[in-house]
């Protein structure tokens, strides 16, 4: 039902609409009355109604007067004007400011139902609008997703200048003015499905994407960015928010040690975002250097004093340098992120890289690790080190710099082999997880979590290898297999469009007639008329 309120100065018309009017047989509910604009605010305020019916001349304040107040204030608000002049001025200035519908008194019960229809019937279509909207942009989210990725990665890699940020912004509905701004990384859980795994990914999102100071984006298939924006006396909030939110979701589950979240420092300027970012992805990197911390900030991962005298080897913390650490990048690491692991990696255990014993033991421990761990994926030894000759140090002296790049230099190349035998498995399950779609595209409670669960691989995966290996998202292929299947209806049977919706896996007609236009241009009906191929 929606909401009616009345204002009429004139006692006997007012109580005679609302005691007389079918209200409810107009799909209505009569919800206030005042004698005059002033005292009808409030109550207007208060009630919310969706239709106003009011009369023009009215003391104190009159209807226009109250119109234009009410709907710069409630612009959804529709607003039916009753006067006993016919003066064109009046009209003129009801259309002016957005009234509904202009009635001379005396007004007849019959014309005035008609018109409560009317506007019903149009109050309808607008929410119904609105809501296939709303329905449509979220079925859209992954292809923003990857559009927001995309600016982002040249934000943040300081490939666009203050003005550009701005403008490609704009142009992906982005407001991204404040005074200030933040990054974090969050990592997300296991490869294959898992209800919890769900649970929590949704949650996380939910959580971010209600609250317009985060910006929430996937950065690869393990991590999500959240780029954090808003006053700068309310910064601090909004990380300890952030933090809150990530620990709240993943506390107390089975897989609690494989989740992180890395926090940089604030800046005032867009364009040290790229500063920003370097400075997360070194705290980023700690999650394999310091497991045991969940929460990666610049007082959690400690700061190794500078200038510190030399100490011998027996003093250092032999975990810093422990091999299953090489062993942790190798399974999970991206590309990007080894030279920043590697880095931080070395300034754990700067004292001991003046011995050049020390860093010939961790050249061959991190030679002999990527060699273990590429044979466990099927991949010879000679396939590593294949290209890298010029990295083979055995028998000579390796000093610091030496250290630094045959470490990401082998690194990388065992990241890349992993990559390689991780995309064959994956294009098996994505097979499946097709097959599956092609067979299933007509069932309305098709969803990306039950095409996961179905193939065993966790929603987080299947999106990102779906979009990478596919070139479209998993709503794209779904509604596309469905657009092809209405087509092909219209087309060649005389089936009506209520009917083509069901078929093709849509429940809301209406909202198959909202889609169908998004993406053809015309609607159902007009696509048959004109015999489109």
């Amino acid at each position: 039902m929606l909401r009616v309120f009345l204002v009429e100065d004139e006692s006997v018309i007012r109580e005679t609409l609302r005691d007389t009017m079918p209200w409810a047989r107009c799909g209505y509910t009569f919800v206030g009355e005042a004698s005059d604009g002033e005292m009808a605010l409030p109550l207007i305020r208060k009630a919310r109604p969706d239709v106003i019916i009011t009369d023009i001349r009215m003391p104190f304040m009159d209807g226009l007067a109250m119109s234009r107040l009410v709907l710069e204030e409630l612009p959804e608000v529709k607003i039916i004007i009753i006067s006993g002049y016919d003066d064109f001025e009046y009209a003129r200035q009801a259309i002016r400011i957005g009234v509904e519908q202009y009635l001379l008194k005396p007004v007849t019960k019959a014309s005035l139902m008609n018109v409560l229809r009317e506007v019903r019937e149009k109050i309808e279509q607008e929410r119904a609008q609105q809501s296939y909207q709303a329905q449509f942009q979220q079925d859209s989210q992954e292809y923003e997703q990857y559009a927001r990725h995309s600016f982002m990665e040249r934000v943040v890699a300081g490939r666009l200048s203050v003005q550009q940020i701005y403008e490609e912004a704009g142009k992906l509905g982005l407001d991204l003015r404040a005074q200030s701004y933040c990054l974090a990384l969050f990592s997300v859980l296991g490869e294959t499905y898992s209800e919890s795994d769900a649970q929590v990914r949704e949650a996380l999102l939910g959580h971010f994407m209600k609250h317009p100071e985060y910006l929430l984006l996937r950065w690869n298939l393990t991590t999500y960015m959240v780029l954090l924006k808003g006053d700068a006396d309310k910064m601090e909030g909004y990380l300890q928010r952030c933090t809150a939110a990530v620990q709240s979701c993943y506390s107390g589950l089975d897989q609690e040690q494989k989740w992180y979240l890395a926090v940089g420092k604030p800046t005032r300027r867009l364009s040290a975002l790229p500063g920003c970012f370097e400075e997360v992805s070194r705290l980023w990197a700690y999650r394999y250097i310091q497991p045991q911390s969940h929460i990666l900030t610049a007082e959690t991962v400690g700061a190794v004093p500078e200038n510190q005298p030399e100490a011998s080897l027996s003093r250092l913390d032999v975990a810093k340098f422990n091999p299953t650490i090489l062993l942790g990048v190798m399974q999970n690491a991206t590309v990007e992120e080894i030279p920043s692991f590697v880095g931080e990696f070395l300034h754990g255990v700067q004292e001991a890289l003046r011995s050049k014993p020390f860093c010939q033991y961790l050249m061959l421990s991190a030679r002999f690790t990527a060699t273990e761990y590429v044979q466990s994926l099927g991949v010879s030894q000679e396939e590593l080190l294949a290209g890298l000759e010029h990295l083979d140090m055995v028998g000579r002296p390796v000093g610091e710099g030496d250290l630094g790049r045959y470490l990401v230099e082998m690194l990388i190349r065992a990241v890349k082999l992993r990559d390689r035998s991780s995309t064959n498995q994956y294009r098996d399950l994505l097979g499946q997880a097709v097959a599956y779609i092609d067979s299933h595209y007509a069932d309305e409670r098709l969803s990306l979590n039950q095409v996961a669960r179905e193939v065993n691989i966790s929603a987080n995966y299947l999106s990102a290898v779906f979009s990478q290996e596919m070139e479209c998202t998993f709503i794209e292929y779904v509604t596309g297999k469905r657009m092809a299947r209405a087509r092909e209806l219209l087309r060649t049977t005389d089936k009506r469009s209520g009917e083509v919706a069901m078929e093709v896996g849509y429940k809301d007609p209406h909202y198959f007639s909202f889609l169908f236009k998004k993406t053809h241009g015309c609607t159902p009906r007009d696509y048959r008329a004109g015999g489109k191929r």
